[in-house]
């Protein structure tokens, strides 16, 4: 790897600066993807190995990030299990037949891998593109993320139905986390044959779960999913919604490195992590509205913070909004390239 600034801080080595890349950083802030966009649907875009390549090398080619993330969707779990998904504009993705059963539960494939090879098909073609350029780092979306879109049909504000699945039913629940699992695991290691340097689990929504919730229905199966990963020099991001609270036991499932939303102090979370347990993050996304002055001034307060500490990623705390101004992300990049410990 002609950079490897990315994998060097996964593994908590020391590094002349952080590394960066951002959650979304192919995605509709950019005018480039919109001229894809507009052409393709969402789900095509994913499925055409060659247009997933074009997406995923927009950030590379544009803003000149220090690791690449496949360009793909964590919902595409759940279709190929046999949920019926579309993507609608500003609504976001809708499973038409939600699972609220046990028998919709029991119709669910766990054997699907074949409906899931155009993600390697595309990982290939994008590792062409990249010629050891940079890392690309794989991902899935994490069990009770993925089952909550299932459950509810779509995104949801309240997770009322997930949450009344889990609290009246929550051996319908277990049932249909272990066959998310198993699917998740089976996909990730898809991805670390054709040949990912890196991988992140999304658990996007687990800020939904209380402590103990989370720790039922959302840990568990994330631990067991890392440890059924068949990887060497492969570092596994944990990421969610949430981390700044759920850290600790996130730690347990044994991640390489946890990725930290905004609402928490990064040196404090990193401090009370296992030694080896690197961190990414966590510049609150909405400060790339700002004025570029101010932009560059909450990047290097981070970076003193951050000062002397191995194992350290920079990223936002979630991903880039679509109406944030290009030359904003890019300023921002600048100013992590720019940075020397």
């Amino acid at each position: 790897m002609e950079n490897n600034l990315f994998l060097d801080a996964a593994f908590s080595k020391q590094t002349e600066r952080p590394p960066v890349w951002m959650m979304r950083q192919a995605g509709r802030f950019m005018p480039q993807y919109w001229e894809i966009k507009n052409k393709y649907s969402f789900l095509e875009m994913c499925k055409t190995p060659e247009i997933a390549a074009d997406v995923t090398m927009l950030p590379v080619d544009l803003l000149g990030i220090d690791a690449a993330i496949l360009f793909s969707d964590i919902l595409v779990t759940g279709e190929a299990m046999g949920g019926d998904l579309s993507f609608t504009q500003g609504v976001g993705p809708k499973f038409a037949n939600p699972v609220r059963n046990e028998a919709d539960i029991d119709a669910l494939a766990t054997d699907c891998l074949d409906k899931l090879q155009y993600v390697a098909d595309a990982i290939k073609v994008i590792q062409q593109r990249l010629n050891g350029s940079i890392p690309l780092i794989g991902f899935a979306g994490a069990p009770f993320t993925v089952m909550s879109y299932l459950v509810e049909g779509g995104s949801s504000k309240d997770f009322k139905l997930t949450k009344l699945l889990i609290h009246n039913h929550p051996e319908l629940a277990h049932k249909l986390l272990a066959k998310i699992a198993k699917v998740t695991t089976d996909y990730l290691n898809l991805q670390i044959e054709a040949g990912v340097n890196a991988l992140q689990l999304f658990d996007s929504w687990a800020l939904a779960l209380s402590w103990n919730d989370y720790q039922e229905f959302s840990h568990q199966y994330n631990q067991q999913i890392i440890a059924g990963l068949n990887r060497t020099n492969i570092p596994v991001i944990s990421f969610c919604k949430g981390s700044s609270v759920f850290a600790p036991i996130m730690a347990e499932a044994k991640p390489d490195v946890i990725s930290v939303d905004w609402n928490a102090d990064l040196l404090n979370i990193k401090k009370a992590l296992p030694v080896g347990i690197a961190v990414q993050g966590n510049l609150d996304p909405h400060i790339l509205y700002a004025n570029q002055p101010v932009i560059k001034a909450q990047i290097h307060k981070l970076f003193e913070r951050m000062r002397g500490e191995n194992g350290f990623i920079f990223n936002l705390g979630h991903g880039i909004m679509p109406d944030i101004p290009f030359d904003n992300v890019k300023y921002a990049i600048e100013v992590v390239k720019e940075f020397k410990y």
